[in-house]
């Protein structure tokens, strides 16, 4: 049987009730596995990790830089040359030739240490209850059946079924591409339910982002969800993009059209003006170099580099340089809903209150924005209701904020992470409100009763709620 190919992967889980689900995989929800069964299921699945992609070595990769039917033309340019006693004509050539050779290496190793980062999306650890006892080990040993434990921020180790939840909401946008976090319960369901509506399920690589839960182990490695992804791409077929046809459509007759001119020059001048065959020869290779667009693969390497180097500032990864013409080219874009193509971000945009109506500038997470208000800048601190809206705001929140790499990134709920941001674009920032009103009580959120509520106690004595 191979790794990671048990029979307990072909199980509906999500059709299973709890009970159903652990006998199934012949665990013990209370205890856990056993050190033997931890060791025959390891034997028997293997490590849960994605494969290594097998991908081609640096000097493959560097050779199939100068694969061109015009580069094959220029390297033998390149000889003739320098057999014709032209070392600098030949040097410039080849010089050519191996500018746009590193270029593209450099690029496409880049690229494929990109698409190694998928491998990356897996949780390191895993809080596990083995025997009886629960312990922190590497997510690489996690085995189906295994019971773990899941917070708040946690990154799931592996495709479980849930067994107790406790207010879990877990953002799945890298599987289902849905921009909010789904509430999570326990309840079996249809056996038709597709993946992103298995709420008693989580999945391998998704977040937490919100309460607690004990899940069941039902796939890793290459069983898992993100597993199949993983092998779907690395099943995808390569194909020439519409430049790399036409360049090498352009290539080959180019080359025909220089060799057939070459030709035709070396006969006319040896047989009909009678030139010796040695100064024809030169002539004609003379020709044929001439004619020969050293400078064409630079160029087009150059452009291509250039637009990869665009695409990766806006986190586009490009493995092949041709690719980008490919992309350039489309003119329509279908998707089948909003969430596909959101960056999971959410933004305040309008504060309305009874003294104010005001719209706050800015994107993202990032706290930096005017608030205007018929046209003109107004500064919330003139508006004591705008204030205390902030407070709450920030007070009433489990997300947080943070600068990385230039950048504004969320860990939390997207929702709580907007509002967040208003309070910042406020001046009125989560960690010295907190130093100032410590959270003594909270009531966090429950799509039955829709609010959240936390108790601070302040200076003066009093409560703030």
């Amino acid at each position: 049987m191979s790794k990671n190919s048990s029979p307990e992967t072909t199980v509906a889980w999500h059709t299973l009730t709890v009970e159903q689900a652990v006998k199934t995989a012949h665990s013990d929800a209370q205890r856990g596995l056993d050190q033997g069964s931890v060791a025959e299921r390891q034997d028997r699945d293997g490590p849960n990790a994605l494969p290594a992609i097998h991908k081609r070595g640096p000097f493959r990769r560097l050779l199939a830089q100068f694969h061109n039917v015009l580069i094959y033309v220029l390297l033998l340019a390149a000889v003739i040359t320098f057999l014709l006693d032209q070392p600098i004509d030949s040097a410039v050539i080849l010089a050519v030739v191996l500018i746009n050779a590193v270029i593209g290496f450099i690029q496409e190793g880049k690229a494929e240490s990109a698409l190694e980062k998928i491998r990356g999306m897996l949780s390191p650890t895993a809080q596990v209850l083995r025997g009886g006892v629960r312990a922190e080990i590497d997510a690489t040993q996690l085995v189906v059946g295994d019971i773990v434990y899941l917070a708040a921020g946690d990154k799931v180790p592996a495709d479980m079924r849930l067994l107790k939840v406790y207010s879990l909401y877990v953002d799945e946008a890298a599987l289902t591409g849905e921009s909010l976090a789904v509430e999570k319960a326990i309840s079996p369901l249809n056996q038709e339910s597709d993946l992103a509506d298995r709420t008693c399920m989580v999945y391998s690589g998704t977040l937490v982002t919100a309460g607690q839960a004990m899940g069941l182990v039902t796939g890793i490695g290459r069983a898992t969800e993100i597993g199949r992804i993983s092998q779907i791409l690395a099943a995808v077929q390569e194909l020439q993009t519409p430049l790399m046809r036409k360049m090498d459509t352009f290539g080959k007759w180019l080359s025909l059209a220089i060799i057939g001119l070459s030709g035709l020059t070396f006969a006319y001048g040896t047989f009909v003006w009678q030139f010796e065959a040695s100064i024809m020869f030169i002539a004609a290779v003379g020709i044929a170099v001439a004619a020969i667009p050293e400078g064409l693969p630079a160029i087009m390497t150059i452009a291509l580099a250039i637009g990869v180097q665009r695409m990766a500032q806006r986190k586009a990864i490009i493995r092949k340089l041709p690719v980008v013409e490919a992309l350039g080219s489309v003119t329509v874009i279908c998707s089948d809903k909003t969430g596909t193509l959101t960056r999971n971000e959410m933004t305040v945009e309008r504060v309305v209150t009874a003294e104010l109506d005001a719209k706050i500038e800015g994107s993202g997470y990032q706290p930096k924005g005017k608030f205007l208000s018929k046209g003109h800048s107004v500064e919330s601190a003139d508006f004591p209701v705008l204030q205390q809206l902030g407070r709450v705001s920030a007070l009433c929140n489990d997300a947080q904020i943070s600068e990385q790499d230039g950048h504004w990134v969320l860990a939390g709920d997207p929702t709580e992470g907007a509002l967040l941001t208003l309070a910042a674009k406020m001046g009125l920032h989560a960690g010295a409100l907190e130093q100032i009103y410590p959270r003594a009580d909270v009531v966090p959120f429950d799509s039955d009763y829709q609010f959240m509520a936390t108790l601070h106690p302040t200076p003066s004595g009093e409560h703030l709620v």
